[in-house]
């Protein structure tokens, strides 16, 4: 009789896991630290979590034990109007990761050619490979910024399908510069660009308005950044008309729960909180950075997003990461093509960054 393994396919068995960030339950028994001790840095949530009328209106819902509506047009309207836009252009999903995996699923067929720009947010290449695309690295500058010439060779070379490009860029917060985009835009590919920090970025735009110039473009957008909702996992991309009802038909019918929609929709009659929260964050982005800056082993980078991402010089990096675990703080570290001894720090209340940068300045 056959293993059971051999009823699963071959290349999910040969694909490395993404590597999660562990919960705050897990990590406070795993380092004996309570949650409310733990200053958490590591995933780039918004410390604030959701606004207080957010809550209220989840806990008084009343309908949760009847189905989501499939098309999610209550925020898909309020992101319309928001936007200046058509809902005809916008679908949602759970999260943007959702949706980075729907738009492969529909445009990749096995063997198909994906562009990627490494270091960047591993779910392109995570997705690319669970989708069998061919995936096409063309690695970013000493900088962070995108190799354009590169990558409009490796288009001319490999004929992709996709390329997908986030701005700000995780994990340096760097921004696509409007340049970039009109050279990338008129060439022949669908272009995705991955939003999910733009409301933290100060400097360059975002491209939604542009869809109705380009057929071959896309957006992305999530609510759990700016917005607090990631654990609740919405977020949306907006699309040429001509690809929504495909998105449709192509997604899981309830792919949105009530409560996040919900969710997204209080947070959008309620922006003007939401902005004093993220106003907050820039500002603490740039004291985090300032105070960076004065350890000299450290070099980070400027961000337009609510993270910093630092080279750390003469020590391993994982060394100070552990080290900072130990007293309860967590930070992201990478140690890869690109990033070899980085860390990444998202940006934390004024008590937090406070907290981080003390520990920082009395490691060694």
């Amino acid at each position: 009789m056959s293993c059971t393994w051999d009823f699963i396919r071959q290349h999910i068995l040969e694909m490395p896991p993404y590597e999660p960030i562990f919960p705050l339950d897990v990590l406070s028994a795993e380092l004996g630290i309570s949650i409310d001790d733990l200053v958490k840095l590591d995933a780039n949530e918004n410390p604030y979590g959701p606004l207080p009328v957010v809550k209220q209106a989840l806990a008084d819902y009343e309908t949760m034990h009847i189905y989501p509506d499939p098309e999610s047009r209550r925020i898909r309207k309020i992101m319309a109007e928001h936007h200046g836009i058509s809902e005809n252009n916008i679908v949602i999903g759970a999260g943007a990761d959702e949706l980075i995996d729907l738009i492969m699923r529909i445009v990749i067929e096995p063997g198909d050619t994906l562009i990627n720009c490494p270091p960047t947010f591993g779910m392109y290449a995570f997705d690319g490979a669970l989708n069998q695309a061919n995936l096409v690295a063309i690695p970013r500058q000493a900088d962070f910024s995108v190799d354009i010439s590169e990558v409009i060779y490796a288009i001319e070379q490999f004929q992709p399908k996709l390329l997908f490009l986030a701005s700000p860029n995780n994990p340096d917060g760097g921004m696509l510069s409007d340049d970039d985009f009109q050279r990338l835009v008129e060439l022949p590919v669908l272009l995705v660009i991955d939003e999910a920090y733009i409301q933290f970025s100060r400097r360059g735009r975002s491209y939604i308005t542009e869809i109705k110039n380009h057929d071959n473009l896309m957006v992305l957008r999530t609510f759990s950044k700016w917005a607090g909702l990631a654990g609740l996992r919405i977020g949306y991309g907006v699309f040429p008309q001509y690809f929504v009802p495909i998105m449709m038909r192509a997604k899981q019918p309830y792919n949105v729960s009530a409560a996040a929609e919900e969710a997204a929709v209080v947070t959008m009659h309620n922006l003007s909180d939401t902005e004093k929260n993220i106003t907050s964050i820039i500002q603490h982005r740039a004291w985090l950075f300032e105070a960076l800056e004065q350890i000299s082993w450290l070099h980070p980078y400027p961000s337009q997003a609510n993270f910093i991402l630092c080279r750390v010089e003469n020590y391993p990096a994982d060394e100070v990461t552990g080290y900072l675990r130990k007293e309860g703080i967590l930070i992201r570290y990478f140690n890869k093509p690109g990033l070899k001894d980085h860390i990444r720090i998202s940006v934390g209340t004024a008590e937090q960054v406070e907290k981080l940068v003390l520990y920082l300045k009395g490691f060694k």
